[in-house]
């Protein structure tokens, strides 16, 4: 398959090696598991299960709210020990609303689960969204967007292209990397289903150079499937990103504030597709994932399945524990993740990685006067100029960083990576961001307000005009009734 190049992109150390050879292991069920109702992009899940409560592995604890949203279940059986608030896997540590499931060991599933679709290719594509839909699946590369939502763009574009990405390209990472290896058939069938839900006629599972082995395995488990392409795309961060791979196969640069869909092209990552397969085929709903435990400071790094809701101090117990002082602990990769307020939080559906780093891989240096060297404006992939944005976003001028494409960055980090001066740039632009989006919300809420008041006004007024044309009508009519009057009262005879 030809390729395409894409600009700029780094090329970190990517310390893969210390888990792709390793298989992935099973975590046993914790005795108690902690599901946060907000686990995916949109609107949290709301409880439909109190203390007390006595539940079924794959009973429903939280149903989505709203269009984008999703449901979370019970990950085992046992009893709901409480609803209350707990500290979020997020760097503020704030708490937030979170079911507490207290195990019974049992590990029994319910018995109302709906029944697999034995020919998912016979099923319409509604059906296979909602089967998604009820399954509580979300983009498990990390976005955690709402995956029925994502499918549903078939029904509003023309789709000619699943995209799966199997590229991976964040440093440590290795949990895709696994699942295409040992689970291959399940991953491309999963691809499949969401294909024709889609209506794509073609999927292409791109992945990185750096997985050989994982290539091998699934191109010789799409050779059934002649509308199934496996195809290797260069180790380049980051190229994981869905514009930037869709680029890399296509050749088509995804203009801003579009979509790929616009393109025709719809990204989903291969654990997704793992989930989507279980969900039609077996009829589960999402109750657990694969995580990369890595890190210079832990023990024994492992790819382990876990049940979602486990803490991640018992994952780090799991690995042997620390050998070295962590200087922090991040959800995901090295380059976007997001800093943990510590490892008292639980594992959700978009955590893909867990990493301790040790003082000398974070590398935390004092920022240092912007030297105009112009690395940055050579690495960035999305063409943007990072250092002239950050010189506004510093004096607040916000207009105008918009104007030099802020809102386009994607945050993958690579020109603070790059940056000889150690300037934290990407913090820049995510705060620019999130400003920009505060006021694009104020804005937004403020035209709302007044488009209310408008009405109401106009409601009045109207109100006013009806009421006055009454009163004159029935001035009008009462005038009339005494001429009436008048005149049958002077008539000859009267």
């Amino acid at each position: 398959m030809k390729l395409f190049p894409i600009r700029g992109g780094i090329h970190p150390d990517y310390r893969k090696e210390r888990t792709a050879e390793k298989a992935i292991v099973a975590f046993p069920v914790p005795a108690k598991l902690y599901i946060p109702l907000q686990q995916h992009i949109g609107a949290p899940a709301e409880p439909v299960v109190q203390a007390g409560d006595l539940v079924k592995k794959g009973q429903l604890l939280a149903k989505g709210q709203g269009a984008v949203s999703a449901p979370n279940h019970a990950p085992t059986s046992g009893r709901i020990e409480a609803v209350m608030e707990v500290t979020a896997p997020h760097p503020s540590g704030l708490p937030q609303l979170t079911i507490v499931l207290e195990s019974d060991g049992k590990d029994e599933w319910a018995n109302d689960l709906p029944a697999p679709i034995a020919d998912p290719f016979a099923a319409t594509p509604d059906e296979l969204r909602a089967r998604v839909a009820w399954a509580g699946i979300v983009g498990l590369g990390g976005a955690a967007f709402p995956t029925p939502v994502k499918l549903n763009l078939g029904s509003q574009l023309k789709i000619h292209t699943l995209l799966l990405n199997g590229a991976e390209c964040e440093p440590y990472l290795t949990c895709d990397d696994r699942v295409m290896r040992e689970y291959a058939s399940d991953v491309l069938d999963g691809a499949r289903i969401m294909a024709h839900t889609l209506g794509a006629a073609k999927i292409v599972v791109a992945i990185e150079d750096n997985k050989p082995e994982a290539q091998r395995i699934m191109a010789e488990a799409a050779k059934p499937f002649p509308n199934i392409a496996v195809t290797g795309v260069p180790v380049q961060y980051p190229m994981g990103s869905e514009r930037h791979l869709t680029q890399a196969i296509t050749g088509l640069e995804t203009p801003a504030r579009k979509l790929t869909a616009d393109l025709g092209v719809v990204v989903h990552n291969v654990m997704t597709a793992r989930a989507v397969h279980k969900a039609v085929r077996e009829g589960k709903p999402l109750l657990s994932r694969v995580v990369t435990v890595s890190g210079g400071a832990v023990s024994e790094p492992k790819n382990i399945e876990v049940l979602i809701g486990t803490k991640l101090s018992e994952l780090i117990s799991f690995c042997g524990g620390l050998a070295k002082e962590a200087k922090r602990f991040v959800n995901g990769g090295p380059m976007m993740g997001q800093p943990l307020p510590g490892l008292d939080v639980p594992v959700v559906k978009g955590m893909s990685g867990i990493l301790a780093l040790t003082a000398s891989e974070v590398n935390e240096q004092p920022a240092n006067p912007c030297i105009r060297c112009g690395t940055c404006v050579t690495i960035c992939p999305c063409g943007l100029v990072p250092v002239e944005m950050a010189a506004v976003i510093r004096k607040d001028h916000l207009d105008q960083a918009a104007h030099l494409g802020v809102m386009d960055c994607v945050s993958c980090g690579s020109c603070s990576y790059i940056c000889p001066s150690h300037i934290p740039l990407v913090h820049y632009f995510n705060y620019a961001k999130g400003m920009l989006n505060a006021q694009d919300r104020e804005k937004r809420r403020l035209e709302r307000v007044k488009t209310l008041a408008e009405a109401r006004n106009a409601r009045l007024e109207k109100a006013a005009a009806a009421k006055k044309a009454a009163a004159a009508a029935a001035a009008k009519k009462a005038a009339e009734a005494a001429a009436s009057q008048s005149t049958a009262e002077n008539r000859p005879g009267a």
